[in-house]
Parts: C-alpha cells; sequence; structure tokens
C-alpha cells in the first residue's frame, strides 16, 4: 500500500488518508490518470470502515486531487495549477508557521532547521529529477 495508517495517532483515520494520498501523487507513486481502488475495496484492504474511506476520497475530489467518473472509478486528477502565485505563496507560507512553532518547541536552532529544510528540499527534488 502507498500510505501507512496509524490507529493509536490522534489526527483521525481520514485526514491520514488524505494526507498519505497526497503524499503518494506528490511522490510520483500514485500517477496522474491513475485508478485508484474502490471505496469499499480499500476499505476490506486495510480494514477500515468504508464511509471513512468515503469521507477522505470526498475531501480530495473537493480539493482536485482525485476524481470520480460515473460506472468507470476513481482516479487520480490532472492537476493543473489553480491558484494563482501570491494564493500558492500564501498557502506555503502558512504551512511553514506551524514547521516554524514545532521546531521552536523541538528547541531547534535556526540553523539546525535551516540545514533540515536544505537537506529535505534536496532530496525531494533530487527524487523527482531521476529518470526525467
Amino acid at each position: 500500500m502507498w500510505f501507512d495508517i496509524n490507529q493509536r495517532s490522534s489526527t483521525p483515520i481520514y485526514r491520514q488518508l488524505v494526507e498519505g494520498i497526497k503524499q503518494a501523487i506528490a511522490r510520483g507513486i500514485l500517477m496522474q490518470g491513475e485508478k485508484l481502488p474502490s471505496v469499499r475495496e480499500l476499505a476490506a484492504r486495510i480494514a477500515i470502515n468504508p464511509n471513512t474511506i468515503a469521507k477522505a476520497y470526498q475531501e480530495l475530489e473537493r480539493d482536485g486531487i482525485i476524481e470520480t467518473l460515473r460506472g468507470r472509478g476513481t482516479f487520480v486528477a490532472v492537476q493543473g495549477i489553480k491558484a494563482g502565485k501570491g494564493e500558492r505563496k500564501k498557502a506555503v507560507r502558512e504551512m511553514a508557521e506551524k514547521i516554524l512553532v514545532e521546531a521552536y518547541y523541538l528547541g531547534l536552532t535556526q540553523e539546525e532547521l535551516m540545514e533540515i529544510l536544505g537537506e529535505a528540499v534536496e532530496e525531494w527534488y533530487r527524487e523527482r529529477s531521476v529518470g526525467k
């Protein structure tokens, strides 16, 4: 499976599903246009209530990450840039603020955080450039 569900996590299972699917798409594990398992199939495969899977799929569809084609199934959507550059930068800035708060409580210095982020960014793009 392309994601892990932690039953003991304080994060709701449907959110774990949403984040797991988004991450699988971003990492190239799931490709644009690829068919996803049906709600029932995925529920049986990972032993989760079908309503939880449906809730995650609904959120992903609302965000334009996946699309359901009646009678054909659910697919990874072909991604287009929906937001303007300013909106995208604002969204990433808000996520960065959350990272900064966590880094503060973990006692990381600015230099340590910059090193971690720099390594993560380099690794992320290096993994995606292989085979291009």
